[in-house]
């Protein structure tokens, strides 16, 4: 069963107003909904979102994580939000495709300096909370993830798959089995010629049978 990650990534609450004015979204009850009708079938999750809010993303992880099922990620573009989901499982990026990572950030705060210095506290307690899905993820310590976080980094396919943000690239195994060569390795010949003998065989079988009905012979 696929599931879309698309769009932003929005609170339960917030996204009958998207789909209101008819907008690509996602919210956890989507997600929970789709994870339930799965009832312990693989699901693979596409994602290709720029992110949005942490913590239907952190709700959306946690459902991931929890299903008793097989998950398997694919990844176009994962950027903030988006990027926590695509933690959840096995997973695979576009050649094309990037993963970003950032601090944490709310709009709209105001008040005196207590108020601020506790703004500042919780928003790095909220890192240090994305960051374990990255650790768990990767195997990098805490400080290595928020020091990529702090800058804000970007990867690459290939980048994400060496740092271990990513298991693999798509489309590699099906590169590697032609290497620099117009001929077939000996493998996917051989499979091949068994899988049309056996087609053969099988036609051949289907047509005594359709003989056998109309009372002919198979001379």
């Amino acid at each position: 069963m696929k599931i879309n990650i698309k769009g932003p990534i929005v609170s339960t609450n917030d996204k009958f107003i998207y789909d209101f004015f008819g907008l690509e979204a996602v919210c956890p009850l989507d997600v929970g909904k789709a994870l339930k009708q799965a009832d312990g079938m693989p699901v693979d999750i596409e994602i290709n979102s720029s992110g949005g809010s942490i913590f239907a993303g952190n709700d959306i992880y946690t459902a991931l994580r929890s299903y008793q099922g097989e998950v398997n990620i694919n990844i176009v573009w994962a950027g903030s939000a988006a990027s926590i989901i695509a933690m959840a499982g096995k997973s695979k990026i576009s050649p094309v495709g990037q993963i970003m990572i950032h601090n944490v950030s709310v709009a709209g705060i105001s008040g005196d300096y207590h108020q601020m210095d506790k703004a500042s506290e919780m928003l790095q307690s909220a890192n240090k909370s994305l960051a374990a899905a990255y650790t768990h993820k990767t195997g990098k310590s805490e400080s290595e993830i928020l020091q990529m976080m702090d800058k804000e980094t970007w990867l690459t396919a290939e980048q994400a798959v060496a740092l271990g943000f990513v298991d693999s690239v798509m489309f590699q195994d099906l590169a590697a089995a032609i290497p620099g060569s117009d001929m077939l390795p000996r493998e996917v010949i051989e499979k091949t010629r068994k899988m049309i003998n056996n087609k053969k065989q099988s036609d051949l079988l289907r047509a005594e049978l359709e003989l056998l009905k109309l009372g002919g012979s198979y001379d």
